[in-house]
């Protein structure tokens, strides 16, 4: 599943490929509280296809009834040839008719009719995998872009606007089977694109769950084919240290932002002993491996579990340090000290 962001902007794309009008709307500036980040984006169809989010739904709503007037006073930009600044919720009664929380305030860019083709260059750096910067000439509505090296904060000033967008976030998962089929979905639900690798027939037969890719080559030989970066994440699922273990070794010495494995404190330790004793791993490389895996919330299901697993994921992905007294090792440890 794409990414929303990569969503919004090839759907924007091939609307505009079609000659069909239609804008893009870019969260560029917030006060307070707000229902969606900078950078977040829209894009509207002038026959009023809706596809992204700047808020929680009401300022959608006005857009598009603001995109569809014709004429008077309620028309909310006159001049369509260039890019336009709209705010939302500078006094207390608007913010709550548009349903802004409490002090929110909220900067939209909007461009008219963005061109097709540089469109197209957006996305196929993206399906590149590159970092994107697009940048938008405020006086004349031309856009340009960019492959970045590292990611930038979102700018605007007086005569520019400047965004990055990244490739979809992916997720490697080493095993097939039940865990991995609840973990898949949820990714998938996030935005992730999943791989799933196993070479055991016997446990990848009865995969279901649509839009993840399987393989079936060794798990070492697809991670260093799928050339991890810092927006992958590699799980292993199997408990069979021959598959997991040559997993983790290429993983670990990967650009990953996550790499982890299932299994008990014991057996994450013995694993880590096993990197340490018969592999060529650093410490620090060793370090980066998650286990066991999975923030504690009391989980028992293989749902459960994964939900447990993905909030973590997440929680690297976003840059959250989680507090050590919510893993799983760390609630074992007490519970074991508490009933000593």
């Amino acid at each position: 599943m794409e990414s929303l962001d990569v969503r919004v902007l090839r759907q924007l794309q091939q609307w505009r490929a079609q000659g069909r009008d239609a804008i893009l709307v870019t969260v560029v500036q917030t006060w307070g509280s707000s229902p969606r980040p900078e950078g977040s984006i829209m894009a509207l169809e002038k026959g009023g296809a809706v596809v992204g989010s700047v808020s929680g739904g009401c300022i959608e709503d006005d857009l598009i009834r603001a995109y569809h007037e014709t004429a008077g006073a309620d028309k909310r930009w006159q001049d369509e040839d260039r890019p336009q600044l709209l705010t939302y919720g500078i006094s207390a009664d608007e913010a709550h008719r548009f349903g802004l929380p409490c002090g929110g305030t909220i900067r939209l860019l909007v461009e008219f009719n963005p061109c097709p083709q540089a469109l197209a260059q957006v996305l196929t750096l993206l399906e590149q995998r590159h970092l994107v910067q697009r940048h938008v000439d405020l006086h004349t509505g031309r856009a340009w872009s960019s492959a970045a090296r590292v990611p930038a904060a979102l700018h605007v000033s007086e005569d520019c606007l400047s965004v990055t967008f990244g490739p979809s976030y992916r997720l490697l998962l080493i095993g097939g089977g039940q865990l991995s089929e609840y973990v898949a979905t949820i990714a998938l639900f996030n935005g992730f694109d999943v791989t799933v690798c196993d070479p055991r027939s016997e446990h990848i037969q009865g995969w279901s769950v649509a839009g993840a890719r399987v393989v079936r080559g060794m798990p070492d030989d697809e991670v260093i084919a799928c050339v991890p970066d810092r927006r992958t994440a590699i799980v292993a699922l199997t408990h069979d240290p021959k598959l997991d273990d040559m997993a983790l070794l290429e993983a670990l010495k990967s650009s990953a932002f996550y790499v982890g494995a299932i299994g008990s404190r014991r057996n994450n330790q013995s694993r880590r002993e096993r990197l340490a004793e018969h592999f060529d791993l650093t410490p620090q490389e060793i370090d980066k491996l998650k286990g066991p895996i999975g923030l504690y919330i009391g989980s028992k299901t293989p749902a459960e579990i994964a939900v447990s697993i993905m909030a973590e994921i997440i929680a690297v992905k976003n840059g959250v340090q989680v507090p050590r007294e919510l893993s799983v090792a760390s609630v074992k440890d007490r519970q074991e000290q508490t009933s000593a």
